[in-house]
């Protein structure tokens, strides 16, 4: 078994390390550091105002179409923004609505919204190559629909 410690003999040491020495030959650390710049206020830019939502069945005065076109090939976008732009020349104050909603699969909708919501075209669950689609007469579709709304 060990002896034991003599309790009084001994005189504490103090034990010399790296850091004790840092400590003591360091500047203290009294001073307070400059408190930070507040922060600019951002440059707002006069956006416009967003649209009100409105309804098609509260506003009974202009009538609205949706087109409804997949997101899955750029020849539904392109026959949908030919429509939407042949529409708005040829019939004014008439809104038309680009997908307003998630659209379908493999969906081309050219619809009325209110409470007839008579349906223009509609081609649904079509596969690729898009056959029913691609043989539509555009500009006869479109002359159609502006007969059927005037």
């Amino acid at each position: 078994m060990a002896p034991k410690k003599r309790p009084n003999m001994e005189q504490p040491t103090t034990r010399v390390t790296r850091s004790s020495t840092r400590r003591v030959n360091s500047k203290p650390n009294y001073t307070d550091p400059d408190p930070p710049k507040p922060k600019r206020a951002k440059k707002t830019t006069p956006k416009s105002e967003p649209k009100p939502v409105v309804n098609a069945a509260v506003d009974s005065g202009s009538k609205c179409v949706v087109i409804e076109h997949c997101t899955q090939c750029n020849q539904f976008k392109i026959r949908a923004v030919k429509v939407k732009e042949g529409l708005e020349n040829g019939v004014p104050g008439l809104e038309v609505r680009v997908n307003p909603e998630k659209p379908r699969r493999g969906c081309f909708e050219i619809r009325e919204v209110g409470e007839n919501g008579e349906k223009f075209v509609s081609l649904l669950d079509m596969k690729r190559p898009f056959g029913p689609m691609k043989a539509l007469d555009m500009d006869k579709v479109i002359s159609d629909i502006i007969e059927k709304i005037k």
